[in-house]
C-alpha cells in the first residue's frame, strides 16, 4: 500500500453495509489501527461484495452487516460463506439477538460486532482480527469476540478464551482492578478495559461482579 511503513501489517478489508455514514465511520476506525495499514473496500450490497471479492487477489476479512437491502438477516452471510469459504466473516449488527447469533455461528461466522460498542472496543476487535487472520479463519477465539453458544455455562466457556484473556481473568478473580491488572501485564488501562469487555462477552456474563460471583 503506498505510504505504508515497512513495519506495518497491511490488510485488505471488505466492508459491506448499505448505510453510507456507517461505512464511513468504520472505515475511519480501520484507518487508525496501531501497526496495521488497512485497504478498505466498500460494498453496499451482497451483489457488490461478490464482485469485489471476485476481483481481488486477497481479502483478509469481510465485515458484513446482516441487513443490506438485497439480503436480509442471514441470507447474505449464507451467500458469502458459500462463495468465499476461505475468507473470515464477521457480522455487524445493531442488536444482539441470541437466536440470530447462534445461527450465524453455525453458518461459519467468525464473530460479531455490535454497532453500539465504543470506538475503542471496535478498534480492539478489528486489531485482533486483522493481526491474526489465519487464526480468525480457523476459529481461534483469542483474536475476536467469539459468539457464545446458547446454554453453555460460563465455566465451560473459559476454554473459548485466549491465553491473554485467561491471564486477565485470573487477575480479575484474584481481586485486581484494571490499574493493577495493567501494571501486572504491562498493558494500558484502556487495553485492559477492552479485554475485560471481551471476557464478559465471551463468557456471556452481565458484569464484573457477576463474573466473580460465578467463579467463587
Amino acid at each position: 500500500m503506498p505510504g505504508a511503513l515497512p513495519s506495518e501489517v497491511v490488510r485488505t478489508v471488505l466492508l459491506v453495509d448499505d448505510h453510507d455514514l456507517i461505512r464511513l465511520g468504520i472505515e475511519c476506525l480501520l484507518r487508525t489501527l496501531d501497526g496495521i495499514s488497512c485497504r478498505v473496500l466498500q460494498g453496499r450490497s451482497i451483489a457488490e461484495a461478490r464482485e469485489l471479492c471476485a476481483a481481488e487477489p486477497r481479502v483478509d476479512l469481510i465485515l458484513l452487516d446482516l441487513n443490506v437491502h438485497d439480503a436480509k438477516g442471514l441470507q447474505g452471510l449464507r451467500v458469502m460463506r458459500e462463495v468465499f469459504p476461505a475468507i473470515p466473516v464477521v457480522v455487524l449488527t445493531g442488536t444482539q439477538d441470541e437466536f440470530v447469533v447462534r445461527q450465524a455461528r453455525s453458518m461459519g461466522a467468525r464473530g460479531y460486532l455490535l454497532k453500539s460498542w465504543s470506538p475503542a472496543q471496535l478498534q480492539g476487535a478489528f486489531t485482533r482480527a486483522l493481526l491474526h487472520p489465519a487464526e480468525a479463519a480457523g476459529g481461534d477465539p483469542d483474536d475476536l469476540h467469539a459468539i457464545p453458544a446458547a446454554g453453555v455455562p460460563p465455566r465451560q466457556r473459559v476454554a473459548d478464551l485466549g491465553t491473554r484473556q485467561v491471564e486477565i481473568l485470573e487477575l480479575i478473580l484474584s481481586g485486581c482492578n484494571n490499574r493493577e491488572i495493567a501494571s501486572a501485564t504491562g498493558l494500558s488501562v484502556g487495553t485492559i478495559k477492552n479485554y475485560v469487555s471481551d471476557i464478559l462477552l465471551t463468557l456471556d456474563v452481565r458484569s464484573r461482579g457477576h463474573l466473580i460471583s460465578l467463579f467463587h
